[in-house]
């Protein structure tokens, strides 16, 4: 690492020929450097409350029930916002959520559901994706920020004590159900069916 380090130093610095492509490497790193703080700033700035409900399709609607949850405001003072349960935590899955959401600008500006009829008309729709996706990821995001070690299960009802300790000492439900199985509407009212009209 040290003999790369000469070399480059050596290369970038002796005079000849080669001091165009020098400064055309520094000019590549500059502009690498501020790309990169760009799109940095720019996927944080998107994963803030504030961005998140800028519309008054969020804002109007599952925004105000989210603030009626525990997600919300708790004893504890802890709050999980929109990306905490939306968008994963690790680089790689958080850049594919982001391209994904481009599907939702695009419905912004169609207007998909940019009355509380439409929302409510796609509401079960868009919680099945949402679903599927904490499906499959075996609730990954929930688990960001709730883990085993640090539940009080003496503090749970005598129902959830019984399924979240299996699931805290084998890893698994015996259902093979993950969180979002039994927590379905616990940040946004679930959508009706027809057997609740």
């Amino acid at each position: 690492m040290i003999r790369f380090v000469k070399w480059l130093w050596h290369w970038f610095t002796r005079p000849s020929v080669l001091i165009g492509q020098g400064i055309l490497l520094s000019v590549g790193v500059v502009a690498g450097i501020i790309f990169w703080g760009g799109f940095h700033t720019a996927m944080e700035a998107t994963n803030t409350l504030e961005f998140c409900t800028s519309c008054h399709e969020m804002r109007d609607t599952v925004f105000q029930e989210y603030k009626t949850t525990v997600h919300y405001k708790n004893a504890s003072g802890v709050r999980a916002i929109c990306s905490d349960c939306h968008v994963p935590h690790a680089w790689g899955p958080k850049v594919i959520r982001k391209i994904q959401a481009s599907n939702e600008l695009l419905h912004k500006v169609l207007g998909t559901i940019n009355t509380p009829e439409k929302f409510e008309a796609k509401r079960a729709e868009l919680a099945g994706h949402v679903w599927e996706v904490m499906k499959r990821t075996d609730s990954r995001e929930c688990r960001n920020c709730h883990s085993f070690e640090a539940m009080d299960f003496t503090k749970q009802g005598r129902r959830a004590q019984e399924k979240m300790q299996v699931v805290a000492e084998t890893g698994h439900s015996p259902e093979g159900s993950t969180c979002i199985d039994c927590h379905k509407g616990i940040a946004h009212h679930l959508p009706k069916v027809e057997r609740d009209d």
